[in-house]
């Protein structure tokens, strides 16, 4: 049997190692997320107990960790691997999954921006089942309070959203100390109060609507996103330009 040899290499060197350097850096950080992720489900259990995942009715953070750990691990690994043993096999996977994030990244924006009415009812659907499950992880839990404080918003349309949760809600059969009340991330914060009172929201629903002004914000979080983008649209742009670009 005769093997045909190449007299040059056949990806060029410069190209080899530009290529094997850029993705040892994506495959390590895909590590570094695949670890987080496992470390953040063994202290809460689910590694021993798999069904936790399925009890969850709403989003668990660390499932988001994982997937792009295990996506960044993949396709840093098929890049290093390829590039350094020119394994056309491995390049071409590479090259084509890049390239389906890409059309796919693209195809999401585009959508997002023809069918605005139906995006906005999936993002509310979204953010009131994620409500319902803010007690059941400590994950989704902080996710929420930190989207609500930086964006000064309380609930998906507004506080009442928060009916949505069993211990928040106004219902006369909850025995829960926190009905009718917000989560402490929906308080207007007193620059005075060096520690966070963590029971600024309770009973504050009980209160007529004319009263909510100055104890909590009123503004539901989607309306604060959709205010937020036109702001700083410039820098979503350049984000979205960012990725693009490495992606090429």
């Amino acid at each position: 049997m005769h093997y045909y040899r190449y007299s040059n290499a056949e990806v060029s060197c410069w190209y080899k190692y530009l290529l094997f350097s850029y993705n040892i850096i994506f495959w390590l950080a895909g590590v570094a997320f695949l670890a987080v992720g496992l470390w953040a489900w063994s202290e809460k259990g689910v590694l021993s107990d798999l069904t936790k995942v399925t009890g969850l009715h709403g989003l668990d953070p660390v499932v988001l960790v994982l997937v792009v750990g295990i996506v960044m691990f993949t396709l840093g690994f098929a890049g290093c691997v390829g590039a350094l043993r020119e394994n056309i096999c491995l390049l071409k996977f590479f090259c084509g999954t890049i390239v389906f994030i890409f059309l796919l990244e693209l195809a999401v924006a585009v959508l997002a921006v023809l069918f605005q009415d139906w995006v906005r009812d999936r993002v509310k659907e979204f953010f009131e089942n994620n409500i319902k499950s803010y007690r059941d992880d400590i994950d989704l839990q902080n996710l929420i309070d930190s989207l609500q404080k930086i964006n000064h918003c309380c609930g998906a349309q507004g506080p009442d959203d928060w009916d949505f949760n069993i211990y928040f809600n106004c219902s006369s059969e909850s025995k829960s100390r926190e009905k009718c009340g917000v989560p402490f991330s929906c308080c207007i914060p007193d620059p005075a109060q060096k520690v966070v009172n963590t029971q600024c929201g309770y009973d504050v629903r009980k209160k007529s609507k004319s009263q909510w002004d100055d104890q909590i914000f009123i503004k539901g979080c989607i309306l604060a996103l959709e205010a937020w983008l036109p702001r700083n649209i410039y820098i979503v742009a350049g984000v979205f330009i960012a990725i693009s670009l490495l992606q090429v």
